[in-house]
């Protein structure tokens, strides 16, 4: 079992334990190299192969399509990869080992980017998704094990750490916009691997006060102990989840046959994850947890959602940006890089805002569940695409259309990611079985990647169906997601058993076991 230890007291810094800091710096370089190199992905694969063409260098000349193929396959299987990264951290080697493990094959992976050569973008991105998957839902679950339970600070502690995550995007998407403009793509990749290095010294000097978080622990029993093997030899003894599996695992050699082999194992591996689900449910002691794991796994549908819908920053808006938005400020064409820093430096001047507003909401016994404050993320972040609906009547009609129309859209974006993004991170640390702590956080992650694989999906169809058609069609079903939601509020919390009932502010960090099986199983 891969969690937290015996606390016996942490240092605080800004009412804080100082290890968050660690962690926050530690994934402040690590996201700088992801989302440095995401923001180069589309536009690099759709560079002309011709020399002299672009001053940025050749590029893969694929088409936008080819390209958004690839970006939607990337960053879902990024964040798939997390589920195996929790199982490992879980079963062999701990969260804190990891990260470690993970932060070293990401700087293998960046580094191997550098180079020009065809095999060395395929394996560079390889490496990439064994790292974030070893480093990414691991480093979340640390953060959650630095704070007492009930400790009310615990949510806010996920919006400093996703300032963190924020932070080395904001400085990424500006200044590898300048280097590759200088220098070339593989130098912005190169800078990416840079940065890796950086926060593999942070995570390496800042172990000291880690010590308290992120072990593997011995199992007490045999009961607290985790076969992934035995639970999926009890599917061939339980029949109602047996059918269920059976029936994915047609559906995924339907999808096999009609779409391609990649969508046929990526269904296959869905299969798999379902009926481990299935599984750990059954394996569950008591309706308590049960309960608290299907709202869990309702959750991540909004995730899902969420992510399918943002992730058009990325490939859709990012083609939008780069062909059809005026760029000009003051006689200056801004680089198209630079428009996804409007999402991270949103998140670094709003996040503390919003976290304090739902916290005070929360003192002053209002209503601020974490199933609302997803629910009106998803519906925020889907009216975002409002704006982008009104760049392109502005485009058709005129030829062009203002970039403020993509701040607007960023902005709400950003609020909505926000209400939804670190809330998730925190809520999973809350009602997750200690034992299921890394799988559940990688099974979150894993819906994320879905989200992005979604995402990629919705953009290929804008050659089919148009831009205008594709961005209102998301603002219409992200708001209906939220409402629904919204209206199922009162039966979801109920299944959670009040969980978040009696948090309040833990200023002293006591002497506590986090890991207690009879506080958590």
């Amino acid at each position: 079992m891969a969690q937290s230890a015996q606390f016996t007291k942490q240092k605080e810094l800004f009412g804080h334990p100082v290890g968050l800091y660690i962690l926050f710096f530690t994934e402040m370089w690590e996201r700088f190299s992801y989302y440095g190199m995401r923001a180069l992905l589309v536009l690099y694969m759709t560079a002309s192969t011709i020399q002299g063409t672009d001053a940025r260098g050749t590029g893969l000349g694929w088409t936008d399509q080819e390209a958004l193929a690839l970006y939607g396959w990337y960053t879902m299987l990024v964040y798939v990869a997390s589920i195996p990264g929790g199982m490992i951290a879980d079963k062999l080697i701990g969260q804190k080992k990891a990260v470690l493990l993970g932060a070293v094959i990401l700087c293998i992976g960046h580094g191997v980017l550098v180079l020009t050569d065809v095999w060395a973008f395929y394996t560079g991105l390889g490496l990439v998704i064994a790292g974030v998957g070893l480093l990414k839902p691991n480093i979340s679950t640390m953060v959650g094990g630095l704070y007492r339970e009930g400790d009310i600070r615990r949510d806010k502690g996920f919006s400093i750490f996703y300032i963190g995550i924020n932070t080395g995007s904001l400085i990424a998407t500006l200044v590898i916009g300048f280097v590759v403009a200088e220098y070339g793509w593989h130098a912005g990749f190169g800078l990416a691997g840079i940065a890796m290095v950086l926060g593999l010294i942070v995570y390496l000097y800042g172990q000291k006060y880690l010590k308290n978080v992120g072990s593997l622990l011995k199992a007490e029993s045999k009961e607290d102990e985790i076969s992934y093997g035995k639970l999926y030899g009890e599917l061939f003894r339980s029949p109602m989840q047996l059918a269920v599996t059976g029936i994915l695992i047609i559906l995924s050699i339907v999808g096999w046959y009609f779409m391609d082999w990649g969508f046929g194992l990526l269904f296959l591996f869905i299969t798999a994850i379902a009926a481990l689900m299935m599984m750990i449910y059954k394996d569950l002691p008591s309706r308590i947890f049960k309960d608290r794991f299907m709202v869990l796994l309702l959750s991540f549908i909004m995730t899902i959602i969420f992510w399918g819908a943002f992730e058009q920053a990325g490939g859709l808006m990012n083609l939008y940006t780069d062909s059809k938005t005026d760029r000009m400020l003051f006689g200056w064409e801004v680089p198209t890089v630079m428009f996804q820093s409007l999402n991270a430096g949103f998140i670094i001047i709003f996040a503390t805002i919003v976290a304090n507003y739902w916290a005070k909401r929360k003192l002053k016994g209002k209503e601020a569940s974490s199933i609302l404050k997803m629910a009106m993320g998803i519906i925020i972040m889907g009216f975002g695409f409002l704006f982008m609906v009104f760049a392109v009547m502005e485009f058709e009609k005129s030829g062009t259309s203002s970039m403020l129309w993509l701040v607007f859209a960023y902005l709400f974006h950003t609020i909505g990611e926000l209400c939804i993004s670190p809330v998730t991170l925190s809520f999973i640390t809350k009602l997750a079985p200690v034992k299921y702590a890394s799988l559940l956080m990688g099974v979150y992650f894993a819906a994320t990647g879905l989200g992005n694989k979604v995402a990629g999906l919705i953009g290929e169809s804008a050659s089919e169906f148009g831009e205008y058609s594709v961005f209102l069609g998301i603002l219409i079903f992200t708001s209906a997601i939220g409402i629904v939601f919204i209206l199922a509020l009162k039966p979801l919390k109920r299944l959670t058993h009040g969980a978040e009932d009696n948090e309040r502010e833990i200023l002293e960090q006591e002497d506590y076991e986090l890991a207690n099986p009879k506080i958590n199983n």
